[in-house]
């Protein structure tokens, strides 16, 4: 991998943890067991991913998240908690990627990987309190679905093409921006509804 294919990759694969950080870790993991995934040398200290505690933890993680994403206010609950997490996660999986021998270079890649993945979180919490004020659960359903499918394609794409991976990254960049400005003015407007008529 090139450099430009290793900060693609770090930069996808952080956008996405701040999705679905228990489903990333889950999906690489099983990857480098299996063999899925052939790790060039310097993604060895990815390895730790396919532990069988990591990925017990990782499972389990997915398969509470898999439902509590799809139940109005209990996802936003729950994004509330990973706030942290996700965030933190992130930005490992993007200092695990970068194997730079200069530790400014890992303190950047850290901090960028967090950005990423906070950003990402940010995007998906305020969208979902957007979506949770619709009066029927349907929403939530198909919304939190296609976080599902999104992410475990997208990373699938970003392990096999790690050039597709930077496109990947901007664009998960300008939805991520689009989707906290448009929660923005549904919030805006539906509270500034309901204020009463200035004299």
């Amino acid at each position: 991998m090139t450099p430009v294919d290793l900060v693609a990759l770090a930069a996808s694969t952080s956008l996405l943890a701040g999705w679905r950080l228990y489903l990333v870790t889950l999906i690489t993991g099983l990857g480098m067991k299996f063999g899925w995934v052939p790790l060039p040398e310097q993604l060895e200290m990815l390895q730790v991913l396919s532990n069988n505690w990591v990925l017990a933890i990782a499972a389990g993680g997915t398969f509470a998240e898999f439902f509590a994403d799809k139940i109005a206010w209990v996802d936003s609950a729950w994004d509330s908690i990973h706030a942290l997490l996700r965030p933190l996660g992130g930005a490992l999986l993007a200092l695990a990627i970068v194997d730079a021998g200069d530790p400014a270079f890992q303190v950047a890649a850290f901090l960028l990987g967090g950005g990423a993945a906070f950003a990402a979180h940010a995007g998906k919490a305020s969208a979902r309190a957007a979506v949770n004020l619709s009066p029927e659960p349907v929403s939530n359903v198909v919304v939190s679905a296609g976080e599902d499918i999104a992410t475990g394609s997208l990373l699938a794409l970003a392990i096999l093409n790690p050039v597709a991976a930077l496109v990947i990254a901007l664009l998960l960049l300008g939805l991520t921006a689009w989707l906290v400005l448009a929660a923005r003015r549904v919030l805006a407007r539906l509270f500034g509804s309901g204020r009463a008529p200035s004299r």
